[in-house]
């Protein structure tokens, strides 16, 4: 009830349990709610309170978590504060809490717990008797001389305090008006509330339940802050432009009995952390337009309250422009020798791509302010694309970073998102130099071919200023609207085709091929890396487990068909969980059953290990991959006219591709079968008009033995595989070969592949894709191939062992073409080399 002196506590009252903060009488300070039991109070005693007696709750300092059981709730602090809440904010940010800004009344001590859940609720016993606190100086209970005299020396102090500080503060002018104005006995408190002071000094004050007992304990508090601010004044550490910051005022409102924190000798948590993050903007040595920004927001972040969503998002952006490598970075190693070992040592084969690497040395060892090239490398998977970008920061001494491309289709991957975005984050390129920690680092674009396209934007449209040489030096990232040097960064894209990406993007990159790997070469990499990987991966040595060279070349022939050894190590990997097996359950008999096993069979019991080491042959393979994959079928598939085989190129490397034709009674119809592109048949449309014109020189017959072959006669063209999709000008001579074939009756030879585009004049032009072609001819085991003339070039590419095992045949028409498929050539072509030449009169 209300009296004219003052509030008298109600005899009961609700508890709010702190961590540490201590609300001393006459003093207000925010507290942050966000525990299920303070949640509780606040929104059915505060928030639906109406009454001035529903809004007084007692703070209780607990040093516990305030989520203790109802048997921990006895250890709580004793004697505690009743306050005002007079003010309750809310939100959901970042997670549900409420505010409280509360007002300190009194003491009182906690009697009895009435209940725990959903909140305390306890009886008190109200300790500072409100008319006392107010009684002027002089009146009954307070003359007592020791008392009197501690009033006065206390009072004393704070005059000196305030002798030491700036007058022109307005916090030390109200603090000034306080002191002439409040009770003497409020003094302890209220200084003590308001000087830097630990929470356990502040709890000592709230336990001082007695006058006295309160001024001798805040006495010395008050005696060390005007001797910390002596020092300071002597040691004349403070410039006049920063006198004014020993007054720090905290997040509370004016009071009677404000928190103000006069604080000599540091500012508060808040300028502590702001002054460090200053130190570390000014110290990260970033360019001026971006330091400028740095501390425009900087000071925008201390004038913000820790409450609002922003100040977390423009600290992090801070934290961000802090931690990122602005002149921080590495030397790179331009020892060509060495570096020449390393990547022999780490990459068989590849010539082309070490030599570019050896050339990116050379030329940095002369001029050290070369910009980082654009390099991509592009070949079908598994070739070791990726593992050369690795070598290559490895040799250059640089961090390697990977940023995964495939399947990106929001242009602020790249470019980062807006600040004016809750939750926005810097592109991948940003957080990628965040995480390497240099501004020099290998960055590798995996599979920048795969890049998407949506609503949010092009990605591959973003990265034309990251890989772009002439602007990368100002890249500008949304999230940081700052631009950062990218010019330095040794870029290396991968894909597999160039030809999902768009034209702008690889005008600015330099193309390097990585074609497929050959029969030989294949080998040489198992035995010099994949095998020893996989032996160390499934915890085998070279002691248990031996695959011979015969054994790894059935395997590449027989079980594997593709460009890189993707599969071929995963092949070797099931060897090597089959032997794990019979050393791992030491079989005794393993070389008897389905491995054959060096050495001499050794009698023991039966957990005893298998003879070592374990040899794979023949019959092993069959026992653990199981029968053949692949089997030399292209014989095979030529015994009927009417068949060819062509080469053709993929993402993953050349294959064989065979036609197959037949021809039927009907009224000259033309049926393409095997999901074939418009390109190829249109091809297959040149063939028919190119044979159908020249039908008498090769004596080509219909089914009634006519001169037209469509006449009366229906054709059907097929490409096997039907369920891949096919397209491409390369398969015209194939075409061309098969039905030519077809209407002669005659058997093309089986060990020839051919590719090439046709013309309706009979002229074969040039393709792409040789190497990887001649590669997949090779692996099928076809001995002579047909290439445009115009590619002959292109053979310079290949290794020295393809080279030899291969006859090439360059054709310019295709009479050439057919005299090469055919054994003993094919009659009547030999008749179009003497048609006159006409001789142009332009």
């Amino acid at each position: 009830m209300t009296s004219e002196t003052g509030i008298r506590l109600p005899s009961r009252l609700p508890l709010l349990l702190t961590n540490a903060e201590v609300i001393l009488p006459g003093s207000t300070i925010r507290f942050s709610v966000d525990s299920p039991r303070n949640m509780q109070l606040v929104s059915q005693r505060l928030l639906r309170g109406t009454s001035l007696k529903s809004t007084i709750i007692g703070v209780i300092p607990n040093t516990k978590d305030p989520e203790l059981h109802a048997d921990d709730l006895p250890t709580l602090h004793k004697i505690g504060t009743a306050g005002i809440a007079v003010q309750v904010v809310g939100s959901n940010w970042p997670k549900p809490h409420y505010t409280l800004l509360i007002t300190g009344l009194c003491r009182f001590k906690v009697a009895n717990v009435l209940k725990e859940r959903p909140f305390v609720f306890a009886e008190v016993e109200q300790l500072d008797k409100l008319e006392e606190l107010t009684a002027p100086v002089g009146s009954a209970g307070l003359e007592d001389e020791e008392l009197a005299e501690l009033m006065k020396r206390f009072h004393q102090a704070a005059v000196q305090l305030l002798g030491l500080l700036d007058m022109s503060v307005p916090v030390v002018a109200k603090f000034r008006r306080l002191l002439d104005s409040l009770p003497r006995e409020t003094l302890p408190d209220v200084v003590a509330s308001m000087i830097r002071s630990s929470n356990k000094e502040k709890l000592q004050v709230l336990d001082a339940v007695s006058l006295e007992e309160r001024f001798k304990t805040a006495l010395p508090m008050l005696t060390r802050q005007i001797e910390g601010l002596k020092l300071l004044k002597k040691s004349k550490k403070l410039s006049p432009d920063n006198e004014k910051k020993v007054v720090s005022l905290r997040k509370g409102g004016v009071f009677p009995g404000q928190n103000i924190g006069l604080d000599g000798e540091d500012e508060d948590e808040d300028s502590d952390d702001s002054s460090v993050l200053e130190r570390k903007i000014r110290a990260a040595n970033m360019p001026d337009a971006a330091l400028k920004v740095c501390l425009k927001e900087l000071k925008r972040l201390k004038k913000m309250p820790q409450s609002m969503p922003e100040y977390s998002m423009t600290r992090n952006y801070l934290d961000l422009m802090v931690e990122l490598p602005w002149s921080k970075s590495t030397k790179d190693c331009l020892d060509i020798g060495a570096a020449r070992t390393l990547l022999d040592n780490d990459h068989y084969a590849m010539d082309k791509l070490k030599r570019r690497v050896l050339e990116y040395l050379a030329v940095r060892q002369l001029k050290t302010s070369l910009k980082g090239p654009i390099l991509c490398f592009v070949g079908p998977p598994g070739v070791g694309k990726t593992s050369v970008g690795r070598s290559i920061a490895k040799t250059l001494g640089r961090e390697f970073h990977r940023i995964a491309l495939g399947g990106v289709c929001d242009q602020s991957d790249i470019r980062g998102h807006r600040r004016t975005y809750v939750g926005s984050m810097p592109g991948r390129i940003i957080n990628g130099l965040k995480t390497v920690g240099v501004n020099n680092p290998v960055f590798l674009l995996d599979e920048v071919d795969k890049l998407g396209k949506s609503l949010q934007g092009d990605p591959a449209a973003a990265l034309l200023e990251v890989l772009d040489p002439e602007q990368n030096h100002s890249f500008t990232d949304h999230f940081m609207n700052v631009a950062f040097d990218l010019s330095q960064v040794l870029f290396i894209a991968t894909a597999n085709t160039t030809a999902t990406i768009p034209p702008a993007l690889l005008d600015r990159m330099e193309v390097l091929q990585v074609p497929g790997y050959t029969q030989e070469e294949r080998a040489e990499i198992a035995h010099r890396h994949l095998i020893p990987n996989q032996l160390e991966r499934h915890g085998l040595t070279p002691q248990q487990l031996h695959i011979p060279q015969d054994t790894t070349q059935l395997i590449i022939s027989r079980y594997t068909r593709e460009a890189g050894v993707r599969a071929l190590e995963r092949k070797f990997g099931a060897i090597c969980r089959a032997v794990a097996v019979k050393v791992a359950e030491g079989h005794k008999d393993a070389g008897k059953e389905d491995l054959k096993a060096g050495g001499s069979t050794q009698q023991g019991d039966k957990a005893a290990p298998p003879e070592m080491p374990i040899v794979i042959d023949q019959m092993a393979l069959k026992d653990i991959l199981g029968p053949p994959l692949y089997d030399m079928e292209v014989s095979e598939r030529l015994t009927l006219p009417g068949v060819a085989v062509g080469l053709a190129w993929t993402p993953l490397g050349g294959e064989i591709m065979f036609v197959e034709a037949s021809r039927m009674e009907g009224d000259g119809q033309l049926t393409l079968t095997g999901q074939l592109g418009d390109v190829m048949k249109e091809s297959a449309h040149l063939a028919i008009s190119w044979l159908r014109t020249n039908a008498k020189r090769f004596d080509f017959t219909n089914m009634v033995g006519g001169p037209d072959p469509l006449e009366g006669t229906d054709i059907h063209l097929h490409f096997p595989a039907g369920a891949v999709t096919k397209d491409g000008p390369s398969a015209g001579v194939t075409i061309v070969t098969c039905l030519a074939s077809l209407f002669s009756g005659r058997l093309v030879r089986s060990d020839v592949a051919m590719t090439g585009e046709i013309t309706l004049r009979g002229l074969v032009l040039p393709v792409g894709g040789i190497k990887d072609k001649v590669l997949a001819a090779h692996r099928a085991g076809v001995k002579c191939v047909i290439l445009p003339k115009r590619n002959e070039k292109d053979l310079e590419e290949l290794p020295a062992n393809v080279r030899a095992n291969l006859h090439f045949v360059t054709a310019r028409n295709l009479e050439e073409v057919l005299n090469t498929a055919f054994d003993g050539g094919f009659p009547g072509t030999s008749t179009s080399l003497t048609h006159p030449q006409l001789t142009s009169k332009l």
